[in-house]
């Protein structure tokens, strides 16, 4: 744990978050930032140099007990590469911009660090759709290539994703965000779940990755075990 904590210093470049807003509103940003990032910038701009501090970044997706057994990729120039083996099912990584929807105004923007942690089902059933489509952006294709090729696939029952992360950058809208879980189902609407409904504490957002419905449910502590901030 304390050498985690001291690779995570080195990211001391990261912005701080920014205020409470909420994740899935951040894909209707102001048509302005989309000229902020109009093409993809220099790959050194997405690329973490020190590959230590860019596994304990995609550590602390997840508290401890998880991420320290798990497969811990990191973002070569021609894709994802293996840094750690792990044995527990899980696979943690930062995710760049492009996880955004093809159309985010957001998709180029070199800021972006979002670390994750995947349980076994969503390593299998959500996560290789980000894994090709890095390929994809790192061998030059298309705007127009990647929106034709990009597969309407349904996720895995049980598929799970831990955000619980205070070091990230999501976008500009929202930072860091929350401490959450997600949760993957198939295409429905968010009220069947009694997401989105006020008083509820579960969000959804079923159009980013239709056919995919992501529940969104906000936790108590980061992974670190500090207290989410304003709760």
């Amino acid at each position: 744990m304390l050498t985690r904590l001291k690779n995570l210093k080195r990211l001391s470049w990261l912005p701080r978050p920014f205020g409470p807003l909420l994740l899935f509103a951040a894909s209707t940003l102001s048509v302005a930032s989309a000229a902020t990032y109009p093409t993809m910038a220099p790959f050194a701009r997405y690329a973490i140099p020190d590959q230590a501090a860019e596994i304990a970044l995609a550590r602390s997706a997840a508290p401890p007990s998880i991420s320290d057994h798990a497969r811990v990729l990191v973002l070569g120039k021609r894709g994802y590469d293996t840094a750690v083996k792990g044995n527990n099912g899980f696979v943690c990584l930062v995710a760049r911009s492009w996880d955004q929807g093809i159309d985010n105004p957001e998709f180029w923007n070199p800021k972006i660090r979002s670390p994750e942690c995947f349980n076994a089902a969503g390593a299998r059933s959500v996560l290789p759709r980000y894994l090709e489509r890095t390929r994809w952006v790192l061998a030059g294709k298309s705007m127009a290539e990647m929106r034709a090729r990009t597969k309407r696939l349904a996720p895995e029952p049980g598929s799970v994703c831990y955000m619980m992360s205070k070091h990230g950058y999501l976008n500009d809208a929202v930072g860091s965000w929350y401490a959450h879980v997600m949760f993957f189902g198939p295409d429905m609407q968010p009220a069947q779940w009694g997401a989105n409904l006020p008083g509820s504490p579960v969000m959804a957002d079923s159009a980013a990755y239709s056919p995919t419905t992501i529940f969104m449910v906000v936790v108590q502590k980061w992974s670190d075990g500090t207290r989410n901030r304003s709760m």
